[in-house]
């Protein structure tokens, strides 16, 4: 198969859904109200709430978004054959992911910018609300513990990433001085803070960075883990302008740029996809391709999270309701064009079917290491530059969306916890420094319960992760459906994909939990131990989302009854 081909037919066809699709939304089922005063504006703090140009908003939601994970998820998933990823990115992006993250955004701007756990409240009952928020913070701990650990791998494997990946928050701290602080216009602060961002690279291939072992009895990997989450527990505390958003929008620059270094590169070199279609070889540690090709591809088709930062952090910072279709849908097709070249790296940056199949001999290979190998390819034969030097550029493009996606993944998980400081009376919650140490224990504790001291084996979690951020998709879009009934719109846009990745995921759920019991029974004790707190986790989110599931269906229906007496 050509590459080049999948790339034009791929991204053709993300491009019309944001054209088409999104502008329906907008006017038909959203219905945007340009006039609409926003919580930015209604509730301007300059900490949380700051109006925002839409394409500042959207480098922050893209980036925030875009993270890993639709890296690993498709890097993995190509292991069943390049042609099932590829239909369920795109069309996923195109009919799934849109539709939740405009509707999340929505969603959000129209409720004083609570979070989707929130705002169920008041959509559902003060019970499934509280039901949600214990889902979500659940997901938000695997998020921040997942990318904590591929972050850690990430610095191991390519030392030279070190020092760009760590300047990029000193370059992300001035831009926010100088526009914010300084009034300086955007052009020259993006401009010069890019070229940064770049030379630095060159400095990072000439001075690699590793720690040393057994520094404090503590591994590498566990070193940085630590070192990361003491970094992303002060990050979530500073106002949003200082770091997040100039943060965000730089980072949404490189990726921008990067993305357009993968598609040229693969245009001009053209490079054949080695990888099968359809896989008739699968490894036998290799789950069903059904329920699980629609968890392991979450970010990059559709995702939970997504409704997290969108009505999190970006609902807080809207300017114009309009923004929301730019920023909310647009920001989930980049995510798909990110996913998409994720595919294409992984499966025609090989010399060989050989090569390829050595790569993915076990299930959970690939992912990250092989978008990198694959990209590095890809770029130094379309391009021309050394293939040290792309293998650098990429594990930093991918270091930064990471750390991104950590720092407002540690930021979301201190609202919650304020929330239900709030919400249950209970003042110590209230305190920022309280919740963020609370949140960024809760992440370390699953990073080394599941991964053991080293916490290197914390990629167990990725599987558990995919299932929830699926089921809390779903989620998001039955309480969006409830707001739509309730305002007399359609509800079959957002109703239709909540019932599809609901039962996808559900039945993925039920092929884990077995999964897990007979790993942890088959690997004895202590190893086997680890099995059982993600088990439990499991178990618990999936009981959750059922209940919370069968609570705003009831509503649901309860609000089309009421439509259908008042319009007799």
């Amino acid at each position: 198969m050509n590459a080049a081909l999948l790339a034009v037919v791929g991204l053709s066809m993300i491009a019309i859904g944001y054209r088409f699709y999104s502008k329906f939304l907008a006017e038909k089922i959203y219905q945007l109200d340009p006039d609409f005063e926003t919580p930015a504006h209604a509730q301007r703090d300059d900490i949380d709430y700051v109006p925002t140009n839409r394409v500042v908003l959207w480098g922050h939601h893209f980036t925030a978004v875009a993270g890993a994970a639709p890296i690993i998820g498709p890097g993995i998933a190509v292991i069943w054959g390049w042609l099932p990823a590829f239909i369920w990115v795109v069309l996923g992006t195109m009919f799934f992911a849109g539709v939740h993250d405009f509707g999340a955004v929505w969603a959000s701007v129209r409720s004083k910018a609570r979070s989707v756990g929130a705002l169920t409240g008041d959509v559902v009952t003060p019970r499934a609300r509280t039901l949600f928020m214990i889902v979500v913070f659940f997901l938000l701990m695997m998020v921040n513990a997942v990318f904590g650990v591929a972050i850690a791998d990430a610095f191991q494997e390519t030392p030279s990433s070190v020092i760009p990946a760590w300047t990029a928050i000193v370059v992300a701290v001035a831009i926010g001085v100088l526009i914010y602080r300084m009034h300086v216009p955007i052009l020259w602060p993006t401009i010069v803070g890019t070229v940064i961002l770049y030379a630095v690279i060159f400095l990072g291939d000439a001075v690699p960075i590793s720690l040393t072992d057994g520094l404090f009895g503590l591994a590498p990997g566990a070193q940085w883990i630590i070192i990361l989450f003491v970094y992303a527990g002060i990050a979530s505390l500073l106002p949003v302008w200082l770091l997040l958003q100039p943060r965000d929008y730089i980072n949404g620059i490189q990726l921008f740029i990067g993305l357009g270094l993968l598609y040229g590169a693969v245009l001009i070199a053209n490079p054949t996809i080695v990888a099968p279609a359809i896989n008739a070889n699968v490894p036998a540690s290799a789950p069903p391709i059904f329920p699980l090709l629609f968890v392991t591809i979450a970010c990059g088709a559709i995702s939970g999270f997504h409704g997290l930062v969108g009505s999190g952090t970006t609902s807080k910072q809207l300017n114009k309701e309009t923004d929301a279709r730019f920023v909310g849908y647009l920001g989930s097709s980049g995510e798909g064009a990110l996913a998409l070249v994720a595919i294409i790296a992984a499966t025609a940056g090989f010399a060989s079917l050989t090569e390829w199949e050595t790569m993915y001999s076990e299930f959970g290979n690939g992912g990250l290491a092989a978008f990198v190998q694959g990209g590095a390819v890809i770029v130094s034969s379309g391009v021309g530059i050394s293939q040290g030097f792309a293998t650098t550029l990429l594990t930093v493009m991918a270091v930064l969306f990471a750390g991104t996606t950590m720092d407002a993944g540690v930021r979301l998980q201190r609202y919650i916890i304020q929330e239900w400081g709030s919400i249950y009376s209970i003042p110590i919650l209230q305190n920022g420094y309280i919740a963020t140490a609370a949140a960024v224990s809760a992440c370390l504790l699953l990073a080394f319960g599941a991964g053991g001291p080293s916490g290197e084996g914390g990629m167990l979690i990725w599987p558990l992760f995919g299932t929830t951020n699926q089921l809390l998709a779903g989620l998001t879009l039955l309480v969006i459906s409830v707001m739509l009934v309730k305002l007399g719109r359609p509800a079959r846009y957002t109703l239709t994909p909540m019932i599809f990745i609901t039962t996808m995921a559900l039945a993925a759920a039920l092929v884990q939990l077995r999964t897990l019991f007979l790993q942890g029974r088959d690997a004895g004790w202590p190893a086997g131990g680890l099995l059982y707190p993600l088990l439990l986790i499991d178990l618990v989110i999936v009981v959750l989302a059922i209940f919370v599931m069968l609570e705003a269906g009831s509503a649901f229906m309860r609000e089309r009854r009421s439509a259908a007496t008042a319009s007799t």
